[in-house]
């Protein structure tokens, strides 16, 4: 046995795969920046200051997998391994994953298809499984909602497909209803004329669709009056609150009152 030999074989392939090793590395330093380069190009480009930020997310996520994927297999073809083998390998893996995962599977697919019918986008305020707020992200898997409390609420895309939702930011314009309760024997007519001053006054309400007041019930302890003001969607909750205590305020100044529940009882005596 030319122990000499072997060691020169030993030596001669120690190298060899140092070599490999080195390349891997300068192949995964330089394949890592040259990635992130292309998915800022992508995110900054000019083309994608057109694009629907909703979907530039979620293209950016996909993209960047492959990307990933690209490379490891590159690395791994670096250092010996056949790389049709490491294919065979991946897809025998990707089968076992895929039963494994099938609820992540689900959110896959929900997240293509909210990229494709598109019922919402980054920037709406939405309402959906329980939860209401702004859509700051929409990911392949999770779509992240900014709640009004400064709450991030994230939600797997394959839920939010199957959920009821709400886009309040669809329309440009939203209808404010809020409904007042008088007293019986009130002057109707004298308390709505009160309140449409008011709503005339108000400089976020439309007046196209013009204001609606009108007494929709006598409830069993008051009369209700139904208001139904327009305002564009971003003044929603001001155009409601600020008419709310308006209301309520000139009520008070006007002796108007707002009854609570009652109930009269007759007490019979044998």
């Amino acid at each position: 046995m030319d122990w000499g030999q072997i060691g020169t074989t030993i030596l001669n392939f120690c190298l060899s795969f140092a070599w490999k090793i080195i390349l891997s590395l300068l192949v995964l330093l330089l394949g890592n920046l040259l990635i992130k380069f292309i998915l800022k190009k992508i995110a900054t480009g000019k083309a994608s200051q057109k694009m629907d930020p909703t979907a530039l997310t979620f293209i950016c996520s996909f993209l960047k997998i492959g990307l990933y994927a690209v490379l490891g297999i590159s690395i791994v073809g670096i250092l010996g391994v056949e790389t049709a083998s490491v294919i065979t390998v991946l897809a025998t893996a990707g089968a076992a994953l895929a039963l494994a995962l099938q609820g992540s599977l689900s959110n896959m697919a929900g997240g293509l298809m909210l990229l494709i019918f598109r019922p919402f986008r980054v920037g709406d305020f939405l309402e959906a499984c329980g939860n209401s707020g702004t859509v700051i992200e929409v990911g392949i898997f999770y779509t992240v909602v900014r709640t009004g409390d400064n709450r991030h609420v994230t939600i797997p895309n394959g839920s939010l497909l199957n959920s009821v939702m709400i886009n309040y930011s669809k329309e440009q314009n939203r209808r404010v209803d809020i409904e007042l309760n008088v007293a019986y024997g009130t002057d109707v007519e004298a308390a709505k004329d009160l309140v449409m001053s008011i709503v005339k006054k108000h400089e976020k309400v439309l007046t196209d669709p013009a204001p609606f007041i009108r007494m929709t019930e006598m409830a069993d302890s008051s009369l209700k009056v139904t208001l139904r003001v327009w305002a564009e969607s971003a003044n929603y909750w001001d155009v409601k609150f600020d008419l709310t205590e308006s209301i309520n305020k000139a009520f008070v100044e006007n002796s108007i009152s707002i009854p609570f529940p009652q109930m009269d009882v007759h007490i019979k005596n044998d």
